[in-house]
This record gives C-alpha cells, sequence and structure tokens, in this order.
C-alpha cells in the first residue's frame, strides 16, 4: 500500500531513496527534497513491506488525468521482488490517471518497457546521456466489469 511520505521527505530512508532515484551528489538531493517540501503539486509515496521502506514514488497530475513520475526508487536489497510495478499499479488505482509518464535514462528504460509503457528516445539531452519519454496509456476499460 502506498502511504504519504512527503511530510517525511527529510527522514534518512527517504533521503536514501531519493538520492537512487537522482543519482550522486549532495547538492542535487538538497534540492530535490527542498522542491519536495515546498512544492504544492508534487507528491511522495512510500512502499512498506514488513515495516521497512523498501520504495518511493514522486510524481505530480498534468492536464488532461496525466501523471508525471518525477522520481521512482526501490532499495537495492528489493529490487526484483515486484516493488516498482506495484508502486506504479497503485498509483493507477489511487489517482485513475489517463495516462502516466515519465523521462528516465538507459538503465531504468527496460524495466518501464516491460510494464508496457511506450518508450521513445529523446536522444542525448546530455553529453554523453541518453533519455527516454515512456509513456502508458490507462485503459478506462480493463477497469470497470
Amino acid at each position: 500500500m502506498l502511504i504519504n511520505m512527503k511530510d517525511r521527505v527529510d527522514e534518512e530512508a527517504i533521503q536514501e531513496l531519493l538520492g537512487y532515484a537522482i543519482g550522486l551528489g549532495v547538492d542535487k538531493l538538497q534540492s530535490t527534497t527542498e522542491t519536495y517540501r515546498n512544492s504544492h503539486v508534487l507528491e511522495l509515496y512510500g512502499c512498506v513491506s514488513e515495516d521497512h521502506l523498501v520504495g518511493i514514488i514522486g510524481c505530480a497530475e498534468g492536464h488532461d488525468k496525466q501523471i508525471i513520475i518525477t522520481h521512482l526508487a526501490v532499495n537495492p536489497d528489493s529490487r526484483g521482488a515486484g516493488f516498482g510495478r506495484g508502486m506504479i499499479l497503485e498509483l493507477i488505482e489511487l489517482k485513475e490517471p489517463s495516462s502516466l509518464h515519465v523521462e528516465t535514462d538507459e538503465e531504468a528504460v527496460d524495466f518501464y518497457r516491460s510494464i508496457g509503457f511506450v518508450i521513445e528516445s529523446l536522444g542525448e539531452k546530455y553529453p554523453g546521456v541518453e533519455r527516454f519519454s515512456c509513456k502508458y496509456e490507462v485503459d478506462k476499460d480493463t477497469d470497470e466489469e
């Protein structure tokens, strides 16, 4: 189950997971933390398993019920167990979006592709770093019975 973690963004476990999502750099982590702390549109949820925080997902709602995933991270010891996919599915259930969007790097693009996101290369946005746009259209018909 996703738990709202926005008011806990300064906690060590959340900071560690945010660090996995944004990469190296204390300044970048501090800036991201400050953005979550002060933003009225960004949301941050955590995934808890057996009383341990195993993952986080950050998001914002765009126009037409589109959800933009800003950060997604799973503790390295818990990767491969379905927590990332589970957080995305719970976010869909919680927010009922029309679509999900995320920009990612080559390291994570196969994860998004494996759960049904359509991938489009954005080219080399930064020197030597190819970025990808990932989009998932939520099929409303499968939710209704």
